[in-house]
C-alpha cells in the first residue's frame, strides 16, 4: 500500500478505504450538480453509505489484485475528489488508465493538478509503470488544463467514445510517458 501524500498544508491523497464509504457517499451528493455533465448515470444507490460501501468493496478486491489503485483526496475528514489507476496492465505494455472527480466547491485551487501529478509520480516509482492515459470529453476544458499541466499530450481523439450524461460523447485522448526502462527494472 502506498503511503498518503500531503498535497497541501490540509489536503491529502491516499489509498481509500471501507471507511470512506459515508464521506464519498456525501461527497457525490454534495457535488453531483457539479459531476453529473461529466459522469454516467448513477442508480439512487450509488449516493448512499451502502452503495458506497459495496463499490468500495469491489475496487478494494481489484486494488489488492493489482488490476485499480484507489485514491481520495482529503480535507480535514471529508472526500474532495477521487483520482483512480484503473486497468493496471503489467508485462511490456506497463500502463493504467487514469480517472478522477474533484468536488464542485474545491475547484480552481490547483488541487487536480497537484493529485495528477502525485499519482503519475507514484505510478513511476511506487508501481513501476511506463505511462498512464486519460480522456475527457471533448468540451472538458478544465480537466484538458489540468492534465495538460501535469504532462499529458493528447494522443488523439475518439468519437462517441463514452456514455455520458445520458449520450454517447465525443472524447480526447491523453497519454503521459513516465520514463523509458525496461519493464521489471
Amino acid at each position: 500500500m502506498t503511503e498518503a501524500r500531503s498535497l497541501t498544508s490540509d489536503v491529502q491523497l491516499r489509498i481509500a478505504t471501507l471507511d470512506d464509504a459515508a464521506a464519498l457517499a456525501d461527497a457525490y451528493t454534495r457535488s453531483w450538480d457539479h459531476l453529473s455533465p461529466w459522469e454516467p448515470a448513477r442508480p439512487e444507490s450509488w449516493f448512499t453509505v451502502a452503495g458506497q460501501r459495496e463499490r468500495l468493496t469491489s475496487t478494494l478486491e481489484r486494488y489488492k489484485n493489482g488490476h485499480v489503485v484507489p485514491w481520495v483526496l482529503v480535507e480535514a475528514d471529508r472526500v474532495i475528489g477521487a483520482f483512480t489507476l484503473q486497468d493496471v496492465v503489467a508485462g511490456p505494455f506497463r500502463s493504467a488508465s487514469l480517472g478522477y472527480w474533484l468536488a464542485g466547491d474545491v475547484t480552481g485551487r490547483g488541487l487536480a493538478t497537484l493529485a495528477v501529478e502525485a499519482v503519475a509520480e507514484l505510478a513511476d516509482t511506487h508501481y513501476k509503470l511506463h505511462r498512464i492515459e486519460a480522456s475527457t470529453l471533448k468540451h472538458n476544458l478544465a480537466s484538458q488544463r489540468v492534465l495538460q499541466r501535469a504532462g499529458f499530450e493528447q494522443i488523439g481523439f475518439a468519437p462517441t467514445y463514452l456514455y455520458i450524461a445520458g449520450t454517447w460523447q465525443d472524447c480526447n485522448l491523453y497519454q503521459r510517458t513516465l520514463n523509458n526502462r525496461e519493464p521489471g527494472a
